[in-house]
C-alpha cells in the first residue's frame, strides 16, 4: 500500500533520533506511510492493528521531544507499539512481526535497546516506570523516564497503586494516558488546550511556586492561604476538565489533547520535557486511526489475523472450519442458563475472546465484564457464590495467573462453586511468552479443593462444564486456542463421573496417557505406530487432573511396563508431576519406563501454533518419535 515516492521520508529514518531533525509538517506526512506499512505487515502477519494505528502521531510526537536511547519509554501491554518499532527497529525488521526468528509483538528488551521494559499483561508501565526513575534518581542520573498508557489499561488497580505511589515520591515521571473510548472526549478543543498550555507553561509554574513561598510568610495564616490557593487551581482545572482525579494523586494534569494533532502534542511534549515532578499528560485519540475498516470495527481489528488491506476483509485460513472451543463454550453456557438463573458469567475485558458476545445479549443482567481486573473478577465471583449463585469466570490462562492469591484466598480456602473457564491454555501461537497459557496445570493443581479438568474434543468440552456447574465446590476447565476435532456436539449434556477418564482403546507394553489437546495428536501417533509395527499399544484419556483417575491407572498398571505422559503445560508441576506423585505414593514405579511429553522449562517464542507444536515435541510427528524411542531395541 505504500507508493514507491523520491519524496518518502520514512526510508530516510535510520535511527530515532532523526525524527528531532524534522518540521510538523514532515512528520504529518510520515505518519501516513507508517500507517501503511503498519497495515500492509499486520495483513501478512496478524496482530494488534486498532491500538497501534491510534498512536502513530503520538509516537511521532514523543520521538520528536525525547531520546528514547537516553530517555525511557515504557509501553503498557504493548498493543500500542508498532509504530515505534519501525522507528527504533526499521522497516525490515518489522516484516518480520511475530514470526518465528522476528521480532516480537510487544516491547523486549533482549531485542531491542530501545524497549526498556518487557510487557505483555496490562497496567504494568506506571510501576515499572517508578522503578526506572527512582532508580535513575538513586544513582544520580537526570533523564526523563515516560509510561504511556491506554484508558483500557487504567481500569486495573495496578496502575492506581502505581500512581499512588508516583504522587506520593514525588519524582520526576510523565505518565502519557491515551484514551480512545472515556466519555470526556467533549472536553476536546480550544478551551481544554488553552487549560493545558497556560496553566502548565513555565512561567505559570514559576509564578505559583513564587507565589506559594510568599504566601507562606504570612503571619499565622500563610499555610492556610497556600491550601486555599491550590484548592482554587484544582476547582477552575477541574470546572473544565477531567484532571481532578489525578491531581488527587498530586499529579500535574494536563489534557485533555487531540492525539492526532502534531503540533499541539509537541507543544505539550516539549513543556513536559522541562517540568519536574508527577506529570500526566491526557490524550485523546480514536482506535484505528485513517484506516476505515478498523476504525468503524475497531474491537475486531484489536487483533486480529490475516486480512485484505484494500477491503480490511478477513482472509480464510487453512482451519477446519469448525467452531472454535471458545464458541463452543459460549454456546453451550447460553443453552444452560436458560434453564439455571443462578449461573452467572464474568469476564475481565474480554466477552468476545472468551465466547461469551451471545451470553451477554441473551442475559444482560447476568453478565459482567468487570475491565482488566482479575483480581476483583475472582473475588467478585466468590461473593456471588457465597449467595448461592454459580459464577462462570472466563479469562485466559495466562491472565488468570494474575489472580493466583484470590483463587487460593477467595475462592478454595472458602471451598466456594465458582468455575473457572481457562481460554487459550497451552501455546497460542504468535503472541508468544506472555501469552501461553503454559502453567495453568502446575498453578491450580496443588490448590486444595480444586478439581481440575481438560477436554480432549467439543462434547467432552460441554460434559465437564455441565460437570463443573454441578460440582459443590471450585472447578478449573482448560482448554486450547482455536477449533478441536470436530466432533458432533451434544443437544443435552450430562456430567461425566468426577475423576474418570477413559480408555480410548487398549494395548501391551505401551500405555500413551495424553490429556486433552494432547489427545488427538497422540491417538494418530498410535495409530501410525500400530500399522507399522503390528502391535497394540493402549491409549487413555484422563480428561482429570484433580482428582485424578487413579482407580483407573491402578486397574490399568499391570498390563503395561512403559508410560508416555503428555501434556500442553509445563512439565514442572504438571500433569505428568502429578501421575508419578501418585505412583510413587502407591509404591508402583518399580518396573516401569516412564517418559513425560510437555513443554519445556523455558519461557517459549513466538510463531505459528503448527510451529510451536512441532518444535515440542507434541505435534504427532514427535509423539510418533516419543514412541519409537520406546520400543524394544528389536522393534524400534
Amino acid at each position: 500500500m505504500q507508493p514507491d515516492s523520491e519524496q518518502n521520508i520514512l526510508p530516510r529514518i535510520t535511527a530515532p533520533q532523526d525524527l528531532q531533525q524534522l518540521t510538523v509538517e514532515e512528520l504529518e506526512g510520515l505518519a501516513g506511510e507508517l500507517r501503511s506499512q503498519i497495515i500492509q505487515t499486520v495483513s501478512c502477519t496478524g496482530g494488534h492493528l486498532a491500538p497501534s494505528l491510534g498512536v502513530v502521531e503520538l509516537t511521532l510526537a514523543l520521538l520528536n521531544v525525547f531520546d528514547p536511547a537516553r530517555d525511557k519509554i515504557v509501553w503498557d501491554v504493548g498493543h500500542q507499539s508498532y509504530a515505534y518499532k519501525i522507528l527504533t527497529r526499521g522497516v525490515e525488521a518489522f516484516k518480520t512481526l511475530r514470526q518465528i526468528g522476528g521480532i516480537s509483538g510487544f516491547p523486549r528488551p533482549a531485542e531491542s535497546a530501545f524497549d526498556h521494559f518487557g510487557v505483555g499483561h496490562s497496567s504494568t508501565s506506571i510501576s515499572a516506570a517508578l522503578g526506572l526513575a527512582v532508580a535513575r534518581d538513586l544513582a544520580g542520573q537526570d533523564h526523563k523516564v515516560l509510561a504511556v498508557i491506554g484508558d483500557g489499561s487504567m481500569t486495573a488497580g495496578l496502575a492506581y497503586e502505581g500512581l499512588n505511589q508516583a504522587g506520593d515520591l514525588d519524582r520526576d515521571l510523565v505518565v502519557i494516558l491515551n484514551d480512545n473510548e472515556m466519555s470526556i472526549s467533549r472536553n476536546v478543543g480550544a478551551l481544554s488546550s488553552f487549560f493545558s498550555r497556560k496553566l502548565s507553561d513555565q512561567r505559570f509554574i514559576r509564578f505559583k511556586e513564587d507565589l506559594k513561598t510568599w504566601l507562606k510568610q504570612v503571619p499565622r495564616i500563610g499555610e492556610e492561604l497556600v491550601t486555599y490557593a491550590r484548592r482554587s487551581e484544582e476547582s477552575l482545572k477541574s470546572f473544565f476538565t477531567p484532571g481532578m482525579l489525578f491531581e488527587a494523586f498530586k499529579f500535574n494534569y494536563m489534557g485533555p489533547i487531540n492525539g492526532h494533532n502534531l503540533q499541539q502534542l509537541t507543544q505539550v511534549l516539549e513543556q513536559v520535557r522541562g517540568l519536574r515532578g508527577p506529570v500526566l499528560v491526557h490524550t485523546l485519540t480514536t482506535k484505528g486511526k485513517g484506516y476505515p475498516p478498523a476504525e468503524k470495527n475497531p474491537t475486531s481489528f484489536h487483533g486480529i489475523g490475516c486480512f485484505e488491506p484494500e477491503s480490511g476483509r478477513r482472509l480464510a485460513t487453512s482451519g477446519s472450519g469448525q467452531p472454535s472451543y471458545s464458541k463452543v463454550f459460549g454456546d453451550t453456557l447460553v443453552r444452560l442458563a436458560e434453564g439455571d438463573n443462578r449461573i452467572v458469567a464474568i469476564t475481565a475485558a474480554m466477552p468476545e475472546g472468551t465466547g461469551l458476545a451471545e451470553f451477554k445479549q441473551r442475559f444482560p443482567d447476568r453478565f459482567f465484564d468487570v475491565g482488566i481486573c482479575e483480581q476483583h473478577a475472582v473475588t467478585f465471583a466468590a461473593g456471588l457464590a457465597k449467595q448461592g449463585f454459580r459464577p462462570v469466570v472466563c479469562i485466559y490462562s495466562t491472565f488468570l495467573q494474575r489472580a493466583y492469591d484470590q483463587i487460593v484466598h477467595d475462592v478454595c480456602l472458602q471451598n466456594l462453586p465458582v468455575t473457572f473457564c481457562l481460554d487459550r491454555s497451552g501455546l497460542v501461537g504468535e503472541d508468544g511468552a506472555t501469552h501461553h497459557g503454559a502453567f495453568d496445570l502446575s498453578y491450580l493443581r496443588h490448590i486444595p479443593n480444586m478439581t481440575l479438568m481438560a477436554p480432549a474434543d467439543e462434547p467432552e468440552l460441554q460434559r465437564l462444564l455441565v460437570t463443573a456447574l454441578e460440582h459443590a465446590g471450585p472447578a478449573a476447565l482448560r482448554y486450547p486456542r482455536g477449533a478441536g476435532p470436530g466432533l458432533d456436539l451434544i443437544e443435552e449434556p450430562i456430567p461425566l463421573d468426577m475423576g474418570q477418564g477413559e480408555l480410548v482403546s487398549p494395548g501391551q507394553g505401551i500405555l500413551v496417557v495424553a490429556l486433552g489437546s494432547c489427545l488427538e495428536p497422540a491417538f494418530e501417533a498410535v495409530r501410525t505406530l500400530e500399522a507399522e509395527q503390528s502391535c497394540r499399544i493402549g491409549l487413555f484419556n484422563p480428561r482429570f487432573v484433580v482428582p485424578l483417575p487413579e482407580a483407573q491407572l491402578r486397574e490399568l498398571l499391570p498390563g503395561y511396563d512403559t508410560l508416555l505422559l503428555i501434556e500442553e503445560n509445563a512439565l514442572a508441576g504438571g500433569f505428568g508431576s502429578a501421575v508419578l506423585e501418585f505412583l510413587s505414593r502407591e509404591d508402583l514405579l518399580s518396573g516401569l519406563t516412564i517418559r513425560r511429553l510437555g513443554l519445556p522449562d523455558a519461557f517459549i517464542e513466538h510463531g505459528g501454533i503448527k510451529e510451536l507444536h512441532r518444535s515440542a515435541g507434541l505435534d504427532a510427528e514427535g509423539i510418533l518419535k516419543a514412541l519409537r524411542g520406546l520400543l524394544p531395541s528389536d522393534q524400534g
